[in-house]
């Protein structure tokens, strides 16, 4: 995310957001990971992998929408996590149109979990602003 520009406005990310956004920039189309695959990947929370995803400044280049909770439920979306929600639906539109299989409305089959290559795994970077 260091060769990604931010839009105007936005405000600097992390280096834990950071590494988070390069993390989810290498899960393909068609696949999801989970919040705690990221976050096990950064010793860190899926709670924070999950705030950091919120503020996403890069979204669709870096796919938010293909990180879903451990369960294989969608979880949120733009900040919206209820079920029915306009943002959870469409994160679940995107799926499908990428080739994620359900096995219901709200369920992503396992079959599409692309785990994190653990060469990937990045050193613990807490809470320091890019500069």
């Amino acid at each position: 995310t260091s060769e990604m520009k931010l839009p105007p406005g936005a405000r600097k990310v992390t280096d834990f957001e950071s590494n988070v956004y390069r993390l989810c920039s290498k899960v393909p189309a068609g696949k999801v990971t989970t919040y705690s695959e990221i976050a096990a990947a950064l010793a860190s929370s899926a709670r924070a992998v999950g705030q950091a995803l919120r503020r996403n400044p890069f979204a669709p280049t870096v796919p938010c929408h293909r990180v879903v909770a451990a369960d294989f439920k969608l979880g949120g979306f733009f900040g919206q996590s209820a079920k029915q929600s306009t943002e959870v639906q469409r994160k679940r539109q995107i799926l499908i149109e990428e080739g994620v299989d359900f096995t219901d409305k709200e369920t992503v089959n396992k079959k599409s979990f692309h785990a994190i290559d653990t060469s990937l795994r990045l050193p613990v970077t807490k809470g320091k602003k890019k500069r």
